[in-house]
């Protein structure tokens, strides 16, 4: 119990809880009750950022499966570091981009960086901070969430996704059979559509993997604009009310991001959204890793070449470095957010808003203490 904690650590909890009450103004609750009534914060869990920011990320080397045809390579985290792919420059940003300085022969591979983090995650506000995303002719960047276990048994969240110079960002879904993205759901997007038909049948397995999606409608949301914007922010909540997508260019970030309490409630309808009603987010998405990468050409990239716009042929284009100048990452952070409820504690480590490895800080159970534990 409270009481038995030494008062110097009692005391110090207590100071952490009135800084953290006081920052979300629990007076003012109405902003703090989700759609299904439940009163809650989405409070700090773990944040990457800065010096240490790859501490606590693996490098992936092994064959990209979006690459069948066109040569690329992922490198190790040793020569992403010593060939400048990938580090943290002295204000704290960090770089992470393809091979902008090698000219290559038409064939070989051209070097490129993709990171998971180490720690899996059940649920959660991801809220990724940019200066600038990576695009280009040939250019495929991402951030994503994926399940572990067989593709797509464990789910797939594409939060940041496009190719060449796209204007528009694509947030998509891929999951097993017997999820379907809500038509009627509440959104600014547009659904993904090709050849006349909605992607709404989130079931990876079929129309070539696809998925189902949705198109954002700003033109900040991805590309030149985006960057020409000073770059802004990306959110995606998951929880039992569903998952959702918000994207913010600089000038427009709500001052509870920036003030680190984020309340998505007051943030207006996201850009996409798969509504709970036909698709359950805790049974078809499950321990999920982030995952930031930069592909080139590739299926989606490779394939959609010859109707870009982009000039001669995407084998062609991976050859010259002055094509991929804007194929980078500038991060400001990533911060992650576990949801507490205030009518509960957290009770268990398998809890589905808990990170699969570890749990919220132990301080968060004040929130919802008996006041007689804390005498």
């Amino acid at each position: 119990m409270l009481r038995d904690l030494p008062s110097c650590l009692l005391a110090l909890l207590l100071s952490h809880l009135q800084n953290v009450l006081a920052k979300h103004d629990l007076h003012a609750r109405s902003n703090l009750v989700d759609v299904n009534g439940t009163t809650s914060l989405w409070l700090p869990q773990d944040e990457y950022s800065g010096s240490s920011f790859f501490d606590r990320w693996d490098f992936f080397t092994g064959d990209d499966p979006t690459q069948l045809t066109y040569p690329l390579s992922y490198t190790t985290r040793d020569d992403a570091f010593a060939s400048g792919l990938a580090f943290t420059q002295p204000d704290g940003t960090v770089i992470m981009q393809g091979d902008n300085t090698t000219q290559l022969d038409k064939g070989v591979p051209r070097k490129s960086v993709r990171i998971s983090s180490q720690a899996q995650y059940n649920g959660g506000l991801f809220i990724l901070d940019l200066n600038k995303a990576p695009w280009g002719c040939g250019v495929w960047p991402a951030f994503w969430t994926v399940g572990s276990g067989n593709w797509p048994w464990a789910g797939e969240i594409d939060i940041i996704e496009g190719v060449h110079d796209n204007q528009h960002n694509q947030v998509a879904w891929h999951t097993a059979p017997g999820c379907t993205l809500a038509t009627n759901g509440t959104f600014s997007g547009t659904l993904v559509n090709v050849n006349g038909k909605n992607h709404t049948d989130c079931n990876g397995l079929i129309n070539d993997n696809a998925g189902c999606g949705i198109v954002e409608w700003s033109r900040a949301s991805y590309g030149p604009y985006f960057d020409a914007q000073g770059g802004g922010v990306f959110a995606m909540k998951w929880d039992e009310n569903g998952i959702a997508v918000w994207s913010f260019y600089r000038t427009a970030i709500p001052k509870d991001i920036t003030d680190g309490v984020p309340h998505p409630d007051n943030w207006g309808p996201p850009s996409a959204a798969l509504d709970p009603s036909q698709c359950d987010p805790l049974a078809f998405f499950k321990n999920h890793t982030i995952i930031l990468n930069i592909t080139f050409c590739g299926d989606w990239a490779g394939n959609s070449y010859t109707t870009s716009g982009c000039p001669g042929t995407c084998f062609e284009r991976l050859q010259d470095p002055r094509n991929f100048v804007n194929a980078t990452w500038i991060i400001n952070s990533l911060k992650v957010y576990g949801k507490q409820n205030l009518n509960g504690l957290v009770s268990s480590a398998n809890d589905p808003l808990v990170p699969a490895q570890g749990r919220l800080p132990f301080w968060t159970t004040l929130l919802t203490a008996p006041a007689a534990l804390l005498l």
